[in-house]
Protein backbone atom coordinates (compact mmCIF):
# COMPACT_ATOMS: atom_id res chain seq x y z
CA UNK A 1 0.00 0.00 0.00
CA UNK A 2 1.21 3.27 -0.85
CA UNK A 3 1.93 5.38 1.94
CA UNK A 4 0.01 9.46 3.46
CA UNK A 5 3.24 10.85 1.48
CA UNK A 6 3.32 9.08 -1.10
CA UNK A 7 -0.79 10.35 -1.81
CA UNK A 8 0.53 13.67 -1.52
CA UNK A 9 2.89 14.58 -4.57
CA UNK A 10 -0.03 13.46 -7.17
CA UNK A 11 -2.74 15.19 -5.51
CA UNK A 12 -1.17 18.46 -5.15
CA UNK A 13 -0.35 17.66 -9.30
CA UNK A 14 -3.63 17.13 -10.11
CA UNK A 15 -4.49 20.29 -8.15
CA UNK A 16 -1.89 22.23 -9.56
CA UNK A 17 -2.74 21.42 -13.32
CA UNK A 18 -6.77 22.50 -12.20
CA UNK A 19 -6.28 25.32 -10.39
CA UNK A 20 -3.68 28.35 -11.32
CA UNK A 21 -3.88 29.59 -7.64
CA UNK A 22 -2.14 26.76 -6.15
CA UNK A 23 1.19 26.94 -5.93
CA UNK A 24 3.95 24.83 -4.06
CA UNK A 25 7.19 25.58 -2.30
CA UNK A 26 9.57 23.17 -0.78
CA UNK A 27 12.95 23.79 0.46
CA UNK A 28 14.82 20.45 -0.68
CA UNK A 29 12.48 17.88 1.03
CA UNK A 30 10.30 15.86 -1.19
CA UNK A 31 11.21 17.89 -4.48
CA UNK A 32 11.85 14.91 -6.47
CA UNK A 33 8.98 13.77 -6.16
CA UNK A 34 7.83 17.10 -8.25
CA UNK A 35 9.99 17.35 -11.13
CA UNK A 36 7.16 16.79 -14.02
CA UNK A 37 5.04 18.93 -11.99
CA UNK A 38 8.35 22.05 -11.90
CA UNK A 39 8.32 21.03 -15.33
CA UNK A 40 4.77 21.95 -16.31
CA UNK A 41 3.93 24.70 -13.59
CA UNK A 42 7.61 26.64 -13.23
CA UNK A 43 6.31 29.76 -12.18
CA UNK A 44 4.32 27.76 -9.20
CA UNK A 45 6.22 25.39 -8.16
CA UNK A 46 8.85 26.52 -5.59
CA UNK A 47 12.09 24.78 -4.18
CA UNK A 48 14.12 27.54 -1.67
CA UNK A 49 16.67 25.27 -0.84
CA UNK A 50 17.52 24.37 3.27
CA UNK A 51 15.68 27.65 4.52
CA UNK A 52 12.97 27.17 5.88
CA UNK A 53 12.27 30.01 7.30
CA UNK A 54 12.34 31.55 3.58
CA UNK A 55 10.17 28.98 3.23
CA UNK A 56 7.44 30.09 4.87
CA UNK A 57 7.94 33.66 4.11
CA UNK A 58 7.76 33.12 0.49
CA UNK A 59 4.50 31.04 1.22
CA UNK A 60 3.04 34.17 2.76
CA UNK A 61 4.25 36.62 -0.05
CA UNK A 62 2.39 33.89 -2.14
CA UNK A 63 -0.28 34.45 -0.21
CA UNK A 64 -0.78 38.09 -0.56
CA UNK A 65 0.03 38.14 -4.27
CA UNK A 66 -3.39 36.01 -4.43
CA UNK A 67 -2.31 32.04 -4.28
CA UNK A 68 -2.86 29.53 -2.48
CA UNK A 69 0.43 28.19 -1.49
CA UNK A 70 0.75 24.34 -0.16
CA UNK A 71 3.88 24.30 1.66
CA UNK A 72 5.89 21.26 2.18
CA UNK A 73 8.58 19.84 4.12
CA UNK A 74 9.61 17.37 7.27
CA UNK A 75 7.15 18.68 10.21
CA UNK A 76 9.91 19.88 13.14
CA UNK A 77 11.25 21.91 9.83
CA UNK A 78 7.94 23.17 9.09
CA UNK A 79 6.11 24.12 11.96
CA UNK A 80 8.79 24.71 15.20
CA UNK A 81 11.92 25.78 12.88
CA UNK A 82 10.16 28.70 11.31
CA UNK A 83 7.71 29.29 13.99
CA UNK A 84 8.31 32.84 13.86
CA UNK A 85 7.12 32.87 10.07
CA UNK A 86 4.42 31.26 11.04
CA UNK A 87 2.95 33.07 13.42
CA UNK A 88 3.97 36.56 12.20
CA UNK A 89 4.13 35.89 8.12
CA UNK A 90 1.22 33.91 8.32
CA UNK A 91 -0.69 34.59 11.24
CA UNK A 92 -0.51 38.72 12.05
CA UNK A 93 -0.55 39.06 8.63
CA UNK A 94 -4.44 37.16 8.34
CA UNK A 95 -3.22 34.92 5.23
CA UNK A 96 -3.30 31.65 4.94
CA UNK A 97 -1.24 28.76 3.19
CA UNK A 98 -1.07 24.54 3.66
CA UNK A 99 1.51 23.67 5.90
CA UNK A 100 1.57 20.16 4.78
CA UNK A 101 4.39 17.77 7.12
CA UNK A 102 6.21 14.34 6.86
CA UNK A 103 7.97 12.69 9.35
CA UNK A 104 5.33 12.69 11.80
CA UNK A 105 6.51 12.33 15.93
CA UNK A 106 8.81 9.66 14.90
CA UNK A 107 8.52 8.07 12.06
CA UNK A 108 12.17 8.00 11.35
CA UNK A 109 13.87 7.47 14.52
CA UNK A 110 17.50 7.50 12.48
CA UNK A 111 17.49 10.92 12.12
CA UNK A 112 17.61 11.51 15.33
CA UNK A 113 15.60 14.45 16.88
CA UNK A 114 16.23 16.80 14.32
CA UNK A 115 13.69 14.89 12.80
CA UNK A 116 10.85 14.30 15.18
CA UNK A 117 8.06 16.48 16.04
CA UNK A 118 5.36 15.34 18.95
CA UNK A 119 5.19 19.21 19.61
CA UNK A 120 4.16 19.85 16.48
CA UNK A 121 0.11 20.60 17.31
CA UNK A 122 0.50 21.75 20.55
CA UNK A 123 2.71 24.56 19.39
CA UNK A 124 0.03 25.61 17.08
CA UNK A 125 -2.70 25.54 19.07
CA UNK A 126 -0.77 28.31 20.62
CA UNK A 127 -2.22 30.55 17.29
CA UNK A 128 -5.37 31.60 16.49
CA UNK A 129 -6.88 30.39 13.56
CA UNK A 130 -5.63 27.14 12.58
CA UNK A 131 -7.49 24.28 10.75
CA UNK A 132 -5.52 20.60 11.66
CA UNK A 133 -5.94 17.55 10.03
CA UNK A 134 -4.36 14.21 11.34
CA UNK A 135 -5.64 11.68 8.99
CA UNK A 136 -5.05 7.98 9.60
CA UNK A 137 -4.73 6.80 6.16
CA UNK A 138 -3.58 7.47 2.32
CA UNK A 139 -7.33 8.07 1.22
CA UNK A 140 -8.21 10.03 4.20
CA UNK A 141 -4.89 12.31 3.73
CA UNK A 142 -5.89 12.60 -0.29
CA UNK A 143 -9.49 13.90 0.66
CA UNK A 144 -8.42 16.06 3.40
CA UNK A 145 -5.54 17.34 1.12
CA UNK A 146 -8.64 18.53 -1.01
CA UNK A 147 -10.49 20.10 1.46
CA UNK A 148 -7.56 22.09 2.76
CA UNK A 149 -6.66 23.35 -0.84
CA UNK A 150 -10.08 24.13 -1.40
CA UNK A 151 -10.22 25.76 2.39
CA UNK A 152 -10.81 29.33 0.93
CA UNK A 153 -7.88 31.41 2.78
CA UNK A 154 -7.72 29.59 5.45
CA UNK A 155 -4.58 28.78 7.55
CA UNK A 156 -4.01 24.94 7.44
CA UNK A 157 -1.82 22.11 9.05
CA UNK A 158 -1.86 18.73 7.16
CA UNK A 159 -0.26 15.88 9.08
CA UNK A 160 1.05 12.79 7.22
CA UNK A 161 2.40 10.29 8.87
CA UNK A 162 4.09 6.35 7.64
CA UNK A 163 1.85 4.96 10.74
CA UNK A 164 -1.43 4.27 8.70
CA UNK A 165 -4.78 2.16 9.69
CA UNK A 166 -5.70 -0.53 7.63
CA UNK A 167 -8.77 0.89 6.04
CA UNK A 168 -9.55 4.54 4.77
CA UNK A 169 -12.78 6.16 6.37
CA UNK A 170 -15.15 8.59 4.98
CA UNK A 171 -14.14 11.58 6.64
CA UNK A 172 -15.02 14.87 5.77
CA UNK A 173 -12.53 17.06 7.15
CA UNK A 174 -15.17 18.90 10.04
CA UNK A 175 -16.46 15.75 12.26
CA UNK A 176 -15.72 12.93 14.31
CA UNK A 177 -16.51 10.09 13.57
CA UNK A 178 -18.24 6.91 15.68
CA UNK A 179 -16.93 3.84 15.25
CA UNK A 180 -18.13 1.76 18.27
CA UNK A 181 -21.13 2.77 20.78
CA UNK A 182 -20.32 1.53 24.64
CA UNK A 183 -21.97 3.04 28.09
CA UNK A 184 -19.32 3.13 30.00
CA UNK A 185 -16.34 5.93 28.57
CA UNK A 186 -15.33 7.74 25.39
CA UNK A 187 -12.21 7.29 23.61
CA UNK A 188 -11.45 9.78 21.50
CA UNK A 189 -8.79 7.76 19.06
CA UNK A 190 -6.71 10.51 16.49
CA UNK A 191 -5.65 9.63 13.05
CA UNK A 192 -3.55 6.50 12.71
CA UNK A 193 -4.03 5.62 16.64
CA UNK A 194 -7.75 4.15 15.44
CA UNK A 195 -6.84 0.50 14.98
CA UNK A 196 -4.56 0.17 18.29
CA UNK A 197 -7.68 1.90 19.92
CA UNK A 198 -9.65 -0.54 18.84
CA UNK A 199 -7.92 -3.79 19.62
CA UNK A 200 -7.27 -1.83 22.70
CA UNK A 201 -10.84 -1.58 23.29
CA UNK A 202 -12.14 -4.64 22.00
CA UNK A 203 -14.52 -6.46 24.35
CA UNK A 204 -14.88 -3.35 26.39
CA UNK A 205 -18.15 -1.54 26.35
CA UNK A 206 -16.52 2.07 25.21
CA UNK A 207 -17.58 4.56 22.59
CA UNK A 208 -14.78 4.93 20.60
CA UNK A 209 -14.67 8.37 18.00
CA UNK A 210 -12.37 8.77 15.59
CA UNK A 211 -10.98 11.90 14.63
CA UNK A 212 -9.03 13.60 11.54
CA UNK A 213 -9.79 16.68 12.34
CA UNK A 214 -8.95 17.60 15.50
CA UNK A 215 -8.81 21.62 15.05
CA UNK A 216 -11.87 22.41 15.32
CA UNK A 217 -12.46 20.03 17.71
CA UNK A 218 -15.59 18.59 17.32
CA UNK A 219 -16.77 19.23 20.55
CA UNK A 220 -20.61 18.42 19.34
CA UNK A 221 -19.69 15.01 18.60
CA UNK A 222 -17.97 14.25 22.29
CA UNK A 223 -21.27 15.78 24.70
CA UNK A 224 -23.05 13.65 22.30
CA UNK A 225 -21.50 10.52 22.77
CA UNK A 226 -20.61 11.36 26.61
CA UNK A 227 -24.97 11.38 27.00
CA UNK A 228 -25.09 7.29 26.28
CA UNK A 229 -21.25 6.34 27.38
CA UNK A 230 -21.04 9.21 30.52
CA UNK A 231 -18.40 11.43 30.63
CA UNK A 232 -14.94 9.58 31.63
CA UNK A 233 -13.30 10.70 28.19
CA UNK A 234 -9.60 9.22 27.01
CA UNK A 235 -7.74 10.90 23.97
CA UNK A 236 -5.14 9.19 22.10
CA UNK A 237 -3.02 11.35 20.16
CA UNK A 238 -0.01 10.18 17.79
CA UNK A 239 1.83 13.29 19.59
CA UNK A 240 2.31 15.10 22.81
CA UNK A 241 0.23 13.69 25.48
CA UNK A 242 -2.38 16.48 26.85
CA UNK A 243 -2.54 18.29 23.37
CA UNK A 244 -6.47 18.06 23.41
CA UNK A 245 -7.26 17.52 27.01
CA UNK A 246 -7.79 21.03 27.09
CA UNK A 247 -10.28 20.98 24.07
CA UNK A 248 -11.94 18.01 25.97
CA UNK A 249 -12.75 19.50 29.28
CA UNK A 250 -14.01 23.00 27.32
CA UNK A 251 -16.48 21.38 25.63
CA UNK A 252 -17.89 19.32 28.82
CA UNK A 253 -17.47 22.41 30.56
CA UNK A 254 -20.90 22.62 32.29
CA UNK A 255 -20.89 19.05 33.22
CA UNK A 256 -19.09 16.60 35.88
CA UNK A 257 -16.27 14.76 33.62
CA UNK A 258 -12.84 13.39 33.76
CA UNK A 259 -10.47 13.56 31.31
CA UNK A 260 -7.14 11.56 30.26
CA UNK A 261 -4.61 12.10 27.60
CA UNK A 262 -2.50 9.51 26.20
CA UNK A 263 0.30 9.91 23.48
CA UNK A 264 3.77 11.16 22.93
CA UNK A 265 5.48 11.52 26.08
CA UNK A 266 7.81 14.64 27.13
CA UNK A 267 10.74 12.62 27.87
CA UNK A 268 12.86 12.24 25.14
CA UNK A 269 14.01 8.85 23.99
CA UNK A 270 17.57 8.56 23.23
CA UNK A 271 18.19 5.70 21.19
CA UNK A 272 17.42 5.63 17.60
CA UNK A 273 15.52 2.15 17.79
CA UNK A 274 12.51 1.44 15.15
CA UNK A 275 9.36 2.94 15.29
CA UNK A 276 7.61 0.11 16.84
CA UNK A 277 9.97 0.75 19.66
CA UNK A 278 9.28 4.28 20.03
CA UNK A 279 5.46 3.62 19.81
CA UNK A 280 5.68 1.17 22.57
CA UNK A 281 7.93 3.01 24.84
CA UNK A 282 5.32 5.66 24.51
CA UNK A 283 2.52 3.54 25.33
CA UNK A 284 0.79 3.74 22.71
CA UNK A 285 0.87 0.02 21.46
CA UNK A 286 -2.72 -1.95 21.83
CA UNK A 287 -1.72 -3.63 25.21
CA UNK A 288 -0.50 -0.42 26.83
CA UNK A 289 -3.28 1.42 25.75
CA UNK A 290 -6.05 -1.56 26.83
CA UNK A 291 -4.63 -1.57 30.44
CA UNK A 292 -4.30 2.44 30.63
CA UNK A 293 -7.92 2.39 29.24
CA UNK A 294 -8.91 -0.05 31.34
CA UNK A 295 -7.76 1.68 34.71
CA UNK A 296 -9.19 5.23 33.56
CA UNK A 297 -12.59 4.39 32.58
CA UNK A 298 -15.95 2.18 34.21
CA UNK A 299 -16.05 0.69 30.87
CA UNK A 300 -12.51 -1.21 31.45
CA UNK A 301 -14.46 -4.48 32.06
CA UNK A 302 -15.58 -6.97 29.34
CA UNK A 303 -18.96 -6.30 27.75
CA UNK A 304 -21.55 -8.69 29.78
CA UNK A 305 -19.08 -9.44 32.60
Amino acid sequence: MDTMRDRFAPVITRLLDEDPRVAVLLAEVGADRFTEALRRHPDRVVNVGIREQLLVGAASGMALAGLRPVVHTFASFLVERPFEQVKLDLGHQDVGAVLVSAAASFDWPAGGYTHMAPGDVALLDTLDGWTVHVPGHPDEAETLLRHAVAAGDDKVYVRLSLQSNAAGRPVDGQRFLTVREGRAGVVVAVGPMLDNVLAATKGLDITVLYATTVRPFDADALRRATEAAGTDVVVVEPYMAGTSTGAANDALADLPHRVLGLGVGRAELRRYGQFDEHLAAHGLDAGSLRERISRFTAGGVPAGV
